[in-house]
């Protein structure tokens, strides 16, 4: 396991972690920090270990941060 995939596994357990924090915020904030981290080591796994475990990992993330990336669609979708 290389350096890329423990860092990728630490940010899942984070975001696990983050999840099971009560926020009155709905976790957004935290949502944006795991975005602005989690974007760098989605490249450097991509770049490591090739497209398709980078496309595995980027599953995982988009599963942890689903109402982002919902709304985000939404957002797309409503300007075309």
């Amino acid at each position: 396991m290389n350096l890329s995939l423990i860092l990728a596994a630490a940010w899942f357990i984070i975001a696990n972690v983050i999840a099971l924090i009560p926020s009155k915020h709905h976790h957004w904030p935290q949502a944006y920090m795991l975005i602005a981290v989690g974007v760098p080591i989605l490249g450097y796994v991509t770049y490591q270990n090739g497209p398709l475990i980078g496309l595995l990992v980027f599953a995982g993330g988009v599963s942890i941060l689903r109402w982002p990336v919902l709304y985000l669609w939404r957002w797309i979708k409503g300007k075309f």
